[in-house]
């Protein structure tokens, strides 16, 4: 049996964490919402895919981010796209082997994974993410 990881624990209460030093602080640069929020790297990621695709977050000056109605659904959105299809293709994947595939970073890939574990399309598995 494959054992499959609860995204919305993953993501979604990464996504809170993030949105609530956001509401605090209004404005925040991507480094120090990293270290407010204590989270890793394929959390944090996630988590601005997850709000993304809530259209909550937004990106200003490339660098800083704000909560409100979100300006990377051309961004994230897209990449997500790619995600889906490489997924839809090959079926399960290991974060290796879709970055190689969708020619994504590994940032990009977990917001398109975090936008797409939002809209409930995605699991991990044991063996790594699978379209639901």
């Amino acid at each position: 049996m494959v054992r499959t990881f609860d995204l919305n624990l993953k993501f979604g209460s990464s996504a809170g964490k993030v949105w609530k030093v956001l509401d605090e602080l209004k404005l925040c640069s991507e480094s120090e919402l990293k270290k407010l929020t204590g989270l890793d790297k394929e959390e944090f990621y996630g988590a601005i895919g997850w709000l993304a695709r809530e259209n909550k977050i937004r990106k200003e000056e490339e660098r800083y981010y704000s909560l409100g109605d979100t300006n990377l659904v051309g961004d994230i959105g897209k990449k997500a796209g790619k995600v889906w299809r490489a997924l839809n293709i090959w079926d399960e994947l290991s974060t290796s082997k879709l970055t190689k595939l969708t020619d994504l970073k590994e940032e990009e890939l977990f917001s398109a994974l975090g936008w797409l574990a939002r809209e409930g399309k995605v699991e991990l598995t044991s063996k790594g993410w699978k379209l639901k």
